[in-house]
């Protein structure tokens, strides 16, 4: 009887392992790093470019492509089962992408927000957990370029990478029902934008007027993963008047 779960397999420092009976989980290492990210950003480019004979879409992650196929469409012979024959094609896949990546200049997206009020109710905990002023918070948040790993959790909501350490504040104990869209928070090492309402546990800081995912536009998500993120301060009545032209 055919291994419908065939073993995981290992492409020098790359994995291959099923997922059910029609993905394949394409991991690049255990741990968030740049050229991790690099990997996988490429991997989803030329999957966009080249789709193979049955193929249905992927995601992207942190570390990993789950890339999904039909297995009745697949390429394969009675030799081989499609999960083999797609991580064969997945592998030739991966040497084309190091044959044709070139570096490209990535998109920096500056998202104005209103630190601390209403907008911002956890900020001055924040402060206190961090042994810092609330202007000092806001002058090391809005230092780095963060970059965007993936968009997930909700629709246009992104995952960023390069928070500094002295920002590191627990997750709440009890999470809001609501979070309004706009609200930049921090959780643990983590800080992001919520895309849209819902409930959560990030400690909120801030708000932004940009709307991060429209639904009815072309391109929904406001960022995608490559991306970098440059928060930028700004005043109440600055936040009212973006508020406005984005309406």
């Amino acid at each position: 009887m055919e291994n419908l779960y065939p073993a995981q397999t290992t492409r020098a420092e790359v994995q291959f392992y099923p997922l059910g009976e029609s993905a394949v989980v394409v991991q690049f290492g255990a741990a968030i790093k740049r050229h991790t990210h690099q990997q996988v950003q490429a991997l989803s480019a030329y999957l966009d470019a080249h789709p193979f004979p049955g193929f249905v879409e992927y995601v992207p992650a942190f570390t990993t492509v789950t890339v999904y196929y039909n297995p009745l469409e697949t390429s394969h012979n009675e030799a081989t089962s499609p999960h083999d024959h797609v991580t064969t094609t997945l592998e030739s896949m991966l040497d084309q992408t190091t044959e044709e990546a070139e570096p490209s200049t990535p998109r920096i997206v500056e998202i104005p927000v209103c630190y601390g009020g209403k907008f911002g109710p956890d900020l001055a905990l924040v402060a206190s957990h961090t042994h810092l002023s609330a202007e000092e918070v806001i002058a090391l948040h809005t230092q780095p370029e963060y970059l965007v790993y993936m968009i997930g959790f909700a629709p246009g909501f992104p995952y960023l990478g390069g928070m500094p350490e002295q920002l590191v504040i627990p997750r709440k104990e009890k999470p809001r029902t609501k979070v309004p869209a706009g609200s930049v928070g921090i959780a643990g090492k983590q800080t992001g934008v919520y895309s849209i309402q819902t409930p959560g546990g990030w400690q909120l800081i801030g708000r932004t007027p940009l709307r991060l995912f429209t639904p009815q536009a072309e391109t929904p998500s406001l960022l995608s993963a490559g991306d970098y993120i440059r928060f930028i301060s700004i005043t109440e009545r600055e936040y009212e008047r973006t508020q406005q032209h984005e309406s």
